[in-house]
């Protein structure tokens, strides 16, 4: 009996320490990601997602896609029901969304585009970032071009959502939700570098069903 209570103890102890070796530190958040990270939401149902109003200039140089938890019904009736909805969040780094991190911050609710006469709608929304689902950072970009090329993001039921690779100066950003499951081209020449969202959903055609969910050319030109 004593041979079994001390290897039970035994296990018990190698098992924590495992746990314990398996908890890696991250390292320390790298202070130029510190800064003003504005987003645009858009939802797909009741389910909101973010995505960083990426610049060219560093550090806002990463495109970024997150999920949200949102709970809060005023939040999701406001970008189910908008053509358009940004938030300025209060100051953070970066790189907690490029990790993965789940936070949350504070943020300011804009009915329309904050920058271009957009209505504050809420102020100091307490904003939950639940899953990224994407990043990419904006490195060694190819030259403005007529070919496109989207990056495909795996969702449950075998959603997909489309995110536009953005190039050189002029471009685009664009995100795409798909519905069905069917494999078809997510690559493809345009007709000139920035094309309509017209021409990408005709362009998308084979893909199935879709839903724009975000199209900005003022940023990139």
């Amino acid at each position: 009996m004593n041979k079994i209570i001390l290897l039970i103890t035994l296990l018990l102890f190698s098992t924590v320490g495992l746990a314990k070796e398996e908890v890696k530190e991250l390292p320390p958040l790298d202070p130029k990601y510190m800064g003003h990270h504005n987003l645009v939401l858009f939802n797909k149902g009741s389910a909101i997602y973010a995505s960083h109003l990426v610049s060219y200039a560093e550090p806002n140089n990463v495109q970024i896609l997150y999920k949200l938890n949102v709970q809060d019904i005023a939040l999701i009736q406001l970008v189910r029901d908008a053509d358009l909805v940004t938030i300025k969040p209060e100051v953070f780094n970066l790189q907690r969304m490029m990790r993965g991190e789940k936070f949350e911050i504070k943020a300011d609710i804009y009915l329309g585009h904050f920058k271009r006469g957009g209505m504050l709608t809420y102020k100091d929304m307490t904003i939950t970032f639940h899953k990224k689902l994407y990043h990419r950072v904006m490195e060694n970009l190819e030259q403005s071009n007529t070919r496109q090329k989207y990056d495909v993001v795996q969702l449950p039921r075998k959603e997909r959502i489309l995110v536009h690779k953005i190039q050189f100066p002029p471009s685009y950003a664009q995100i795409i939700y798909l519905a069905d499951d069917v494999s078809c081209i997510t690559n493809f020449t345009s007709s000139k570098a920035v094309p309509t969202p017209q021409e990408v959903y005709y362009k998308l055609t084979y893909c199935g069903a879709m839903k724009p969910m975000y199209y900005e050319t003022e940023d990139f030109k």
